[in-house]
């Protein structure tokens, strides 16, 4: 019989540990160019991983997912804010799904 507390308390401790450690093992402001530029961009690297898959699964044909994947790239590449692209994105995808 395994104990779901024993588990619960060494996920809060895995948890804290990733956030606590960089704290108190990095004092000083990181001068390294590629350091910075790698701790800028890990956010949106995560976010697209999360995402991606999700966008071209989550209609019902896959065709509605990769044009709404188009879409949302053609649109933030031309500067669109995130609003109007999530809303042509969703459009898109109902639109190429009714179509299949």
């Amino acid at each position: 019989m395994h104990n779901n507390w024993v588990y619960i308390a060494v996920m809060a401790g895995v948890s804290f540990l990733i956030r606590v450690l960089p704290l108190t093992l990095i004092r000083r402001q990181i001068k390294s160019r590629f350091i910075r530029s790698f701790l800028f961009y890990v956010p949106y690297v995560t976010l697209a991983v999360m995402t991606f898959p999700a966008i071209t699964q989550a209609a019902s044909a896959p065709a509605a997912g990769i044009a709404a994947l188009s879409v949302g790239i053609l649109m933030s590449w031309f500067g669109a804010g995130l609003f109007p692209v999530a809303a042509a994105c969703s459009i898109t995808a109902f639109a190429v799904s009714m179509l299949f």
